[in-house]
């Protein structure tokens, strides 16, 4: 029985910035609540915003401990996508609908920049 192929460290490495980017993105709500309500606004529902960003952590999470083989790889890239789709989603959804502020246009920015990263990426 042979191991499987490693996944080419620039390609894994496509899922480590990205699972470092949701993990400290995830975690800023949670650990300095008022810089992250100052850029973002007010959140009157905190219950809400520690979960998204508990969640949002544990993606990330997920993606810097993938493994260094194909299936590791899909599982961060699949992970990493359906994130980024989620939260692009709600930016351009609820920002022009007046329900968030303008500034999470750049994360809308950051999301489409992580999906164009993917798309480049072939599958190992």
């Amino acid at each position: 029985m042979t191991a499987p192929p490693n996944v080419p460290p620039t390609t894994l490495g496509l899922a480590k910035a990205h699972g470092l980017f949701n993990t400290v993105g995830g975690l800023w709500p949670l650990v300095h609540r008022r810089s992250f309500e100052a850029l973002f606004g007010a959140k009157y529902d905190r219950w809400l915003q520690y979960t998204v960003g508990g969640l949002l952590a544990g993606n990330g999470v997920v993606q810097l401990l993938a493994d260094d083989t194909p299936s590791g790889y899909r599982g961060a890239r699949n992970l990493g996508i359906s994130t980024a789709i989620t939260l692009l989603t709600i930016d351009l959804v609820y920002v022009p609908a007046g329900r968030i502020r303008k500034t999470y246009l750049f994360d809308a920015a950051m999301e489409a920049a992580w999906l164009a990263a993917w798309a480049k990426r072939t599958e190992p």
